[in-house]
Formats: C-alpha cells, structure tokens, sequence
C-alpha cells in the first residue's frame, strides 16, 4: 500500500466528508487492533488541515454499545466530550455506549464510526470512489424504497437464506457531508426498512459480529418468526453467536432489527473487516438483538452477513444476486457506479 493511495483515502474522508475546518479538535480513538498505517494517515491529514490531532488508543472493548460502559475510561470521556470530530476505529466500536450517546445528546461533536478499516480497504472505501456520484446512486435508492412503505418484501439467495417482510417507513437518505453534530458511517450501504413483527422466514449467513468477527467455516441458519426462534449449524461460530444474542437480548434471543444492501463500487468481502464486508455489492448487514426504539436497545447487538441477495417487492425483483435490476434509470446509475484506479486523481 503505497501512501499516497493513503493520503487520498485521508483527504476524502477528512475534508470531503467529514468537513474538518481549521483549529477543530480531531479525536482518533482506537485500539490494539487498529491499522497503524490509518492511523498516521489520518493524524498527519489533519495536521496539513490545520485542525489538532489527538489520538488515544484503548484496550480493545470486549462488548459493543451500552455493555461496554463499564470499560471505558474518565479520560476517554472527557475527551470525547472536548472534541469537535471524533473518528472512533475502534472495534467493537464505541457507538451506542453511555458515552457516545452523551456526546450526541450534547450536540458538538461529529462522530464516524470507522471501526475495523485496515490499510488497504480505508483506499477502497474513501480513495476508489467517487462521493459525489455514490450518493447520486443512493438517493435514487432510497426515493425508490420510500414509495413502497408496507410492501411484501423477500429476500434469497444461493446458500438458501428465504425471508419474509414488511418493508417499513424509509429512513432518510444518508447525507454526503458530515457537516453538522451527529452520528455517520462509512458510505456504502443503503437501509432496508422492515416490520420487526413481520419477518419470518431463513437467513443463512456466510460471517457474523458476535463476540469477534469472523468469516464463517460453515453457515449459522438463524430461523425467525417474528422473533428469533433458533440457530443451526455453524459449529462454534454457533455457540458464540448464541451467547452474543443471550447477552444483548436480555437473555433471549431478540428479532431481526436491520437489513441493508451493499452499493460500493470498491469494497470486497473480505473476512477480517466488517465495516468493508458489508459494503461489498451485493451484501446485506441483517443486525439482531432489540431495536434501539426499545427498552434496552441499541448498538450492544450482534450484526451478521449474507451474501448475493436477490431482493423481490411484491413480487418484482428488484435486486438480482446482488445486481440491482430496477427501475431502469437506478439499475443503470448503479452499474456505472464503477471503482477509480490505484493513484487515480479525484475529477476536477
């Protein structure tokens, strides 16, 4: 990975997104497993920025969300609370803590979970695409979703997942700058609104976010109806699933909270990062555990993976083993959506 291939990746997120302004104070947390070669990226972009640096690296944090709370630090508190922008690469990532949602309630900070990004997949992500034509794509995703709340939705695909449910209320677009307080992610996916209650059927999933993440040897076949009802196969990879779900849920098993599909040009399935694996085209984040609009919801869920959906609406297909098929003018914005070159300057 040559720096400049890095340098790019940096100057995308930090001034193309993220909107870093002079003498803003930049927090980079991260942890033991965070790629030291982002992590200079990033603090020496800021610098030429002229904003301030800071980077503080913690014990990895065993759990995500609100069961992380008792192993955050004071200090890492507080420097969140002082900070203008806050870039967390931690993983499991801090969204969802106490202190993450003090530091949202309070309306200063802007937050990006960036979790496992290593080296090469930060350049696929920020330095491979073009933002501006990314999120052309995904508002025409999102506008076409949003016209069809309470439709009969399914979802397959080749290692047999077979759900069924009701497409909820859209969420709004995803917005191309982080400009304002608030929480952001890496762009790459598009939400798949859902009916928690609705949901019945098979997921079959190829990797999972449980207690670490992993590519699967062998699938887990997570069974819903209406809640989740059982887990198959998987050997260990079950097991820890299992506890994940127990632990997040109250000591049950919890529903399907999410669904997702991924739009980036770039991003592969990798088997080491979550945050690029579920940007892969094609692949779909199902999170599991109690939707964050409950009592005890929020980030403190298991996430898994499955690949190559094929996505129908009452009965029309509109994604077709990963390949969106329509509306034509969506289907054709989506196929030109195509991956920059190593070293490829950004278009004036």
């Amino acid at each position: 990975m040559h720096a400049t291939h890095l340098r790019t990746a940096a100057t995308t997120l930090l001034s193309s997104y993220m909107c870093i302004r002079s003498g803003e104070e930049v927090l980079l947390t991260t942890d033991e497993g965070t790629d030291e070669r982002v992590i200079r990226a990033l603090a020496a972009e800021i610098a030429e920025l002229d904003a301030r640096p800071t980077v503080l690296r913690n014990p990895r944090l065993p759990f995500q969300g609100q069961l992380a709370d008792p192993h955050i630090s004071r200090p890492t508190a507080q420097a969140i609370a002082a900070s203008d922008v806050w870039i967390d690469l931690s993983f499991p990532y801090f969204a969802g803590s106490r202190v993450h949602d003090e530091a949202m309630k309070a309306g200063r900070v802007r937050y990006l979970l960036g979790g496992d990004l290593k080296a090469e997949g930060f350049h696929r992500l920020f330095g491979m695409v073009d933002l501006d034509r990314y999120y052309d794509v995904q508002r025409q995703f999102y506008a076409f979703i949003a016209e069809r709340g309470g439709a009969d939705c399914r979802i397959t695909n080749a290692a047999g997942t077979n759900v069924r449910f009701r497409l909820g209320k859209s969420t709004r677009s995803k917005p191309r700058y982080a400009d304002r307080p608030g929480m952001y992610v890496v762009p790459g996916t598009c939400s798949l609104p859902l009916e928690a209650e609705t949901v019945k059927g098979v997921f079959v999933v190829a990797a999972s976010v449980h207690e670490h993440y992993e590519l699967l040897q062998s699938p887990v076949e997570i069974t819903v109806d209406n809640t989740i009802r059982s887990l198959s196969g998987g050997g260990s990879s079950r097991v820890f699933l299992d506890r994940a779900l127990r632990r997040a849920s109250k000591g049950n098993y919890g529903s399907v909270i999410h669904l997702t599909h991924g739009l980036h040009p770039a991003a592969r399935m990798t088997g080491h990062s979550f945050i690029e694996d579920i940007r892969a085209v094609g692949n779909n984040a199902v999170g599991l555990g109690i939707p964050w609009w409950l009592p005890g919801g929020g980030e403190n869920h298991p996430d898994t993976v499955i690949t190559e959906q094929t996505v129908e609406i009452d009965g029309e297909r509109f994604i077709d083993a990963g390949t969106i098929v329509m509306p034509p003018g969506l289907a054709k914005a989506a196929a030109e959506l195509a991956p920059r070159g190593y070293g490829m300057p950004a278009p004036a």
